[in-house]
């Protein structure tokens, strides 16, 4: 005999009937009476704002700046730190000059006391806020130097001869820094221009005015600080002469600094298809005729 099965069984729970009220189905639906109108304007809904990216949601994947846009974005911040330092240094250079010229009278009488005060307090301020702008504008200038050769190098495909660390070593160190900026700006303009790799770097006019005037300038700095050791008064009067030529020449390199950086981010940018004109041939003179066929094939165009 077989033992007994326990037996499944699955209760359901179900309410008693009456216990709800009967629902119900296929009532007459009310006619569309217009859009939704409120008394008073909802305190809902989307800001009266232009859609534009997430900046403040971290997302998962942050998508990488375009490098010509960085470059560009550094050239622009760049330019104006440059043009300021111009700017700051032409202030320093007629400070120097107005006292230049205060030591040219003050041979054949005093001068006042004020008037000296306000051109020794011209001429600390200037120097004091060209060195602080030449000093950002050197930072900013070497940013998009390093942006600039990145970029140049993923335009042209081959990675610039120097690495960065020899690059700051050629701008810091004494004689080899009248060498290498030219040098580093003629390749990056090389490379710029998507000339090959083989072909040797041939800086245009512009760069080698910058290189001569960068040169200039160093080497007239030089000479206005080993004349700054001079304690005799012709000697202290002589520097200030030097410190305002050092300081337009320092200017000069500033300013066109800015329009060499100019010029290098124009040509990383991509070409814009509205600003090339078409040409298309009007005549061909001077070529030879075109060799006949002796024996047209059938069905050919004669």
């Amino acid at each position: 005999m077989r033992p007994l099965q326990p037996m499944r069984v699955d209760w359901v729970a179900t309410p008693p009937p009456g216990a709800y009220p009967a629902r119900r189905f296929g009532g007459a639906r009310r006619p569309y009476a217009g859009p939704p109108s409120y008394p008073v304007p909802p305190r809902w809904g989307f800001p009266l704002l232009a859609w534009r990216w997430p900046t403040s949601v971290a997302l998962d994947e942050a998508r990488p700046l375009d490098r010509v846009d960085q470059v560009q974005r550094l050239a622009r911040t760049a330019s104006q730190a440059l043009g300021l330092a111009g700017m700051t240094a032409l202030w320093a250079a007629g400070s120097e000059l107005w006292r230049y010229a205060l030591l040219l009278l003050s041979r054949t009488g005093a001068l006042s006391a004020t008037t000296v005060g306000v051109s020794d307090a011209m001429v600390v301020a200037a120097s004091a806020v060209a060195g602080i702008t030449s000093a950002i504008a050197l930072v900013l200038s070497f940013l998009w130097v390093r942006a600039a050769r990145a970029a140049a190098a993923a335009a042209s495909g081959y990675a610039p001869s120097r690495s960065e660390r020899e690059l700051v070593l050629g701008l810091v160190v004494p004689g080899v820094n009248l060498v290498v900026p030219g040098s580093a700006l003629a390749e990056l303009e090389h490379a710029a221009l998507r000339l090959p790799v083989d072909a040797r770097p041939k800086p245009s006019k512009l760069l080698l005015r910058w290189w001569a005037l960068w040169v200039v300038s160093a080497l007239f700095f030089a000479l206005t600080v080993a004349w700054s050791f001079r304690s005799s008064v012709q000697a202290l009067a002589d520097g200030v002469f030097l410190h305002a030529v050092s300081d337009l020449l320092a200017a000069g390199v500033a300013l066109t600094t800015a329009v060499v950086v100019r010029r290098l981010t124009t040509l990383l940018l991509p070409l814009d298809p509205a600003s090339l004109r078409r040409m298309r041939v009007v005549g061909v003179k001077g070529a030879p005729a075109p060799e006949l066929r002796a024996i047209r094939a059938s069905g050919s165009p004669r």
